[in-house]
């Protein structure tokens, strides 16, 4: 006859691991409740907690997402993820009660069914806060806490997600109705709410390319009301679209530093102040040799009066140099038609 179990040893007997996202919702919450990281402070992105705790992407992203239900954690746009306000009060659930023992845990409200509206929209926040090189099916399931399989009865995979959270962040865009007079006016108006869009949504820059334009809606949408503000000047079509993809490649084209600084910051773990400072001996290695003199000079006047690199105001002193050029172009057309009609 076998031996009688002994309850105190099955007692003892090691459970389950914890999951892995779960100790690293412990890590990051125990730095919020230690004072580490202080409301507003940005927490680990999903490549940080990736590389730090040696897990994949959709078992980080799942943690933040975790944290974020918790409440421990907000998404900040053009920022990431950062501690929300109050996290490092105690909270009800943790807090013991007269005898004791914790308070007894709501039970959680039921998740909104998943649809086509929702995955894009997850995608978008993992798209901002992360890059494109973040996204992927598993960590989009993971945001929303559900099976990968269950995103493909809404796309058809990343490559068809992409394309609609492109169309959802154009649709994003409101052009003033009545528009403004002028076609100069229109223009700067269009490229500023361009600039403001990729300013939101720094990966944008990254899927669209000029010479394969989608077939897009809410794309189709704004190039309409780019493309008005040169109708009836006399331009011909091929005029008129060149006009426009200048304006937007010039958005785009400034638009991808947005996205490719994310990136360093997150690869590197520097900001762009102190890449720069790692960088300054390098240059002046470079000035020293003598073959640069005007870029020389510039440095050593930059050495006392300093120079900050602004993407606002290059995009607003590019924009006037390149509004300057339409405007020329668009007179030569006028004086071109003139003299035509004068020697008929």
């Amino acid at each position: 006859m076998p031996a009688a179990s002994n309850p105190t040893e099955r007692s003892e007997r090691p459970g389950p691991p914890e999951p892995p996202y779960l100790r690293i919702v412990a890590e990051i919450r125990r730095r919020v409740t230690d004072g580490e990281l202080a409301p507003g402070d940005p927490v680990p992105s999903v490549r940080q907690i990736a590389r730090e705790w040696g897990v994949a992407h959709a078992t980080a992203t799942k943690a933040l997402n975790t944290l974020r239900q918790q409440g421990v954690v907000r998404a900040e746009p053009r920022v990431g993820t950062v501690v929300a306000e109050g996290v490092h009060r105690p909270t009800a659930a943790n807090t013991p009660t007269a005898a004791g023992s914790p308070a007894p845990r709501r039970a959680p409200a039921a998740e909104p069914e998943l649809t086509r509206d929702r995955v894009v929209r997850a995608a978008i926040e993992i798209a901002d806060a992360e890059g494109l090189a973040g996204l992927s099916m598993r960590v989009v399931a993971a945001r929303l806490g559900v099976a990968t399989m269950s995103l493909y009865r809404h796309v058809d995979g990343k490559d068809d997600l992409v394309q609609l959270m492109i169309d959802a962040v154009y649709g994003e865009l409101r052009h003033p109705e009545p528009p403004p007079s002028g076609w100069r006016r229109r223009l700067e108006v269009g490229a500023r709410e361009l600039w403001a869009l990729h300013r939101r949504h720094p990966w944008l820059a990254q899927p669209h390319v000029l010479t394969r334009p989608l077939p897009l809606p809410n794309i189709i949408r704004a190039a309409e009301w780019m493309l008005a503000a040169l109708d009836g000047l006399g331009l011909d079509p091929t005029t008129m679209v060149d006009l426009h993809v200048l304006v937007h490649s010039f958005v785009q084209g400034l638009g991808a530093n947005l996205e490719h600084e994310a990136q360093a910051a997150a690869v590197t773990g520097l900001t762009e102040d102190e890449w720069m400072d790692r960088q300054l001996p390098a240059f002046a290695d470079l000035v020293a040799t003598g073959r640069y003199p005007v870029f020389g000079s510039v440095l050593r006047a930059f050495a006392r009066t300093g120079y900050d690199l602004d993407l606002d105001t290059v995009f607003e002193l590019g924009l006037r140099a390149l509004l300057d050029g339409h405007a020329r172009v668009i007179e030569e057309r006028a004086g071109q038609r003139t003299r035509r009609h004068s020697s008929e």
